[in-house]
């Protein structure tokens, strides 16, 4: 029997869309404290297969280390879980008695979700939990690279969800999940907003469905190390960000920008901290093996270890080489090293000073128009504040690695895994996406002021307006003859002004 995939797809997203809907009419009468029941059982459920998942998805995607991906679906079951306990999604979640406003928490309704290859078990827990404990439906539609590893956990999620009181339907995943079946979940009616991490090819048809897109996407970030920052600890801190999970993180470093001050001491702490210097030869080498020559993206080389690369390319590196690194003048559509990496090599480019590192590191920014994240390792207060105010970038670190401050795990932002790409026009929001971010706040205003008092307040200007009325009834001769004057000193300056217009005058 010849099954049609796209059309079971298709049929499968009108379903699930339709059963969403149905079944997040009966949460949205849940208070929060039934909300967070759940999702306190569900994170409990999660976290004793979290090992267990980052295997097969390591395994299913050959990306990245399945350490890394285990540390970070710990993150998610513990500090995502603590963050959300003391937060107030539904019902009155704000209240000013003094001014007698109050805001009430609603769930926008049905989240279509897409998650990336790079981490697809946390990125899948995370969302998850977010529109739960906002009182949301939410239907994924599985990447293909990792179909097996997120239906795991989402088989795991249900079933405890469902458990524990969520209505049948609130959450469940499109299968076959074909492009046609993901259309049609994101264009369907029922759907209230799209939830996309990664997945950059899907980005055009969840804008086109005409429903509001956050968008987190992974992003061609630069470091700074400044001449007042502490070298030793801004590479070690660049090392360690960009080979956690082999480059994969949202917001890992993609280059670095040294003042070319401290430009020597950068480059002996690097190679000291188990980074490998690539000659002219073998940067091109490696770049011929990222990219074809007409500038397509090769399949296959997301999250290799750099000792994989290199031995790819057909490149000698020492033992324990854990980032490669290509020094770069210029940011040019024709460089490789320009373009994001999503492995453990970083572009290398030194710059006379703080002024001309802010050029460079905007070019970067701008380049590929997706960077959402950006670091500077620096002391000074005054360069600091510069960057943050002219950098066009959804978040600015400081002085902490990018991958794991980025997700709010070496800083207080929001605990994430996806990190809104608005600031370069994709999606509605830069922030660090939290359930607050799903849903919408109804104003409550009582009355405090009556119309006739505010009618008393206008009279006076009336009586104004009347005054200046007859004053101006008065002088209507004088204006007239003001005008006159007006009109010929206006004609003789145009006259003036055409002379000097004409080139033959000048």
């Amino acid at each position: 029997m010849i099954v049609d995939n796209d059309l079971l797809s298709i049929q499968h997203a009108r379903i699930l869309a339709e059963n969403a809907f149905l079944a997040q009419k009966k949460l949205a009468t849940f208070s929060q404290e039934q909300l967070d029941k759940i999702v306190e059982n569900v994170a409990i459920a999660v976290k004793k297969h979290i090992q267990d998942l980052a295997f097969i998805s390591h395994e299913e995607t050959d990306s990245g280390k399945w350490q890394d991906k285990c540390t970070k679906n710990q993150f998610v079951c513990t500090h995502v879980l603590n963050q959300l306990r003391s937060m107030r999604c539904v019902g009155v979640i704000e209240e000013d008695r003094d001014a007698q406003t109050r805001d009430i928490g609603v769930p926008v309704g049905v989240i279509v979700a897409l998650c990336p290859v790079t981490s697809p078990v946390s990125t899948t827990i995370y969302k998850t939990l977010l529109a739960i404990k906002s009182g949301n439906a939410i239907l994924f539609s599985p990447h293909p690279g990792a179909v097996k590893s997120i239906g795991k956990v989402l088989d795991v999620m249900i079933e405890t969800a469902e458990a524990n009181g969520l209505p049948e339907g609130c959450l469940a995943y499109l299968s076959p999940a074909t492009k046609s079946g993901t259309r049609e979940l994101m264009n369907h009616p029922a759907a209230s907003l799209i939830l996309v991490t990664g997945v950059p090819g899907m980005l055009g048809s969840a804008q086109g469905s005409g429903k509001p897109v956050i968008y987190g996407g992974t992003g061609n970030g630069p470091a700074f190390i400044e001449r007042t920052a502490n070298i030793e600890q801004a590479v070690k801190d660049i090392i360690a960000s960009k080979t956690f999970d082999n480059g994969i993180a949202p917001s890992a470093e993609q280059s670095i920008v040294v003042d070319s001050c401290i430009a020597g001491d950068v480059k002996r702490t690097l190679q000291e901290n188990t980074a490998y210097f690539l000659s002219d030869d073998e940067s091109h080498k490696l770049a011929a093996l990222f990219f074809c020559p007409s500038g397509k993206r090769r399949k296959g080389l997301v999250g290799q270890s750099a000792e994989v690369l290199a031995k790819r390319a057909g490149i000698t590196i020492p033992a324990g080489t854990r980032v490669l690194v290509a020094e770069r003048k210029y940011v040019s559509e024709d460089d490789p090293y320009s373009r994001e990496l999503l492995a453990p090599v970083l572009a290398l480019y030194v710059e006379t000073d703080w002024l001309h590192a802010c050029e460079k590191c905007i070019e970067l920014l701008l380049h590929e128009r997706n960077s959402h994240t950006m670091v500077i390792h620096s002391t000074d207060e005054a360069v600091i504040e510069q960057f943050a105010l002219k950098k066009p970038v959804g978040r600015l670190l400081v002085n902490t690695p990018a991958s794991f401050g980025g997700i709010g795990a070496t800083t207080n932002l929001f605990p994430s895994m996806t990190l809104g790409s608005g600031s370069a026009g994709r999606g509605i929001t830069s922030d660090n996406v939290s359930p607050m971010n799903l849903i919408y706040r109804r104003k409550i205003g009582y009355g405090v002021r009556n119309m006739d008092r505010l009618e008393q307040l206008e009279r006076p200007e009336e009586t104004v307006v009347n005054q200046e009325n007859s004053h101006h009834k008065d002088n209507t001769n004088t204006h007239g003859i003001d005008s006159s004057k007006a009109q010929v000193i206006q004609n003789i300056l145009n006259e003036a002004i055409k002379a000097l217009s004409d080139p033959a005058d000048r």
